[in-house]
């Protein structure tokens, strides 16, 4: 997949994007200028292209809190 291919992004993903870069163009910045913000943006806020696959066993929440899900339901003797 080449730079810059939108095919892993999902529909939803792919509204956001645009939904965002026109509010960057209806603040006056250029195509190219609120294109690249608005995947930047999306990129943020959903980590990037379609999530799935036998990689992705931990969720986002957890690594953020630096914990496994093994750790998250064993309790103190």
């Amino acid at each position: 997949m080449p730079r810059g291919d939108k095919s892993a992004y999902t529909a939803k993903q792919k509204r956001q994007a645009r939904a965002i870069e026109e509010g960057y163009e209806s603040k006056g910045l250029s195509e190219d200028v609120a294109a690249s913000r608005a995947w930047a943006t999306v990129n943020k806020l959903s980590g990037g292209g379609k999530l799935s696959g036998s990689g992705r066993k931990v969720s986002r929440s957890a690594r953020k809190k630096g914990t496994r899900p093994s750790k998250l339901k064993t309790s103190k003797r």
